[in-house]
């Protein structure tokens, strides 16, 4: 009894020694000025862009694919609105009305398949907009709950990358690229889902400078994985409001 009783104490003592180091590697890596000083730029690029996008109004280009297959194009007029978040107006002319072809059956199905579809596809556009554009706030709280990881961006001298987890999620993933030199966001990837997390969303975006202007995303690939749907955005046609 006595040697179970000093077995017991042994590992108590372990697992109250790991979690004591466990901590203290958390609060060394939070107290590295070199991670707090790239964490602070880009939350200085992140609100340095979304004040000078506010600015702006542009055309985003939506082509939505299922399986490979080109399904639908849509073309939309876009601000940041007083939250920040794109408002969007469709310059598209309604769709003509078709008739699918088939009996009564099929063309319920074919409805119900379409109305599916564009449902899953709306989800995936919402999920997306809490990341995009990333958030000064958001990236705080990764931050004060010791979420965030800085690491140089293999393959790409001059770059280093953050990646932060649980950033709207709960097990979700964000990894930017930033330019050491400038200073400005280059490319950011979202590895998510919508509310399970086998519904998986991922997202790879790259950033462009406007010509006169702030960087911005000029494309981003989105994939809703369970149902094979990509939607693939073009941004263009900057002018100042």
């Amino acid at each position: 009894m006595r040697r179970e009783s000093l077995r017991a104490y042994k590992v108590s003592q372990l697992v109250c020694a790991l979690a004591v180091g466990a901590e203290f590697t958390l609060s060394l890596a939070a107290q590295n000025p070199g991670m707090q000083q790239k964490i602070a730029e880009l939350k200085e690029a992140v609100a340095r862009n979304k004040q000078a996008l506010a600015q702006y109004t542009w055309v985003e280009t939506d082509t939505i694919s299922i399986k490979g297959e080109e399904k639908k194009q849509e073309h939309f007029q876009v601000r940041l609105g007083p939250d920040g978040k794109p408002q969007k107006t469709s310059l598209d002319a309604p769709a003509a009305s078709s008739e699918p072809s088939g009996g009564r059956l099929k063309r319920h199905v074919v409805e119900k398949k379409k109305e599916e579809y564009k449902d899953y596809a709306d989800q995936i556009k919402a999920l997306i907009q809490q990341y995009l554009p990333p958030d000064k706030a958001l990236i705080q709280q990764a931050q004060q709950q010791g979420n965030i990881m800085v690491g140089e961006a293999p393959g790409a001298p001059g770059q280093y990358r953050v990646v932060i987890s649980n950033y709207v999620k709960q097990g979700d993933k964000m990894t930017l690229v930033m330019n050491g030199a400038t200073k400005d966001m280059v490319s950011l990837s979202i590895a998510s889902y919508l509310n399970d997390p086998k519904d998986a969303v991922t997202v790879d975006a790259q950033f462009s400078p406007i010509p006169g202007g702030p960087n911005h995303v000029s494309s981003q690939t989105i994939n809703g994985v369970s149902k094979q749907l990509t939607i693939a955005v073009q941004n263009s046609s900057y002018q100042k409001l």
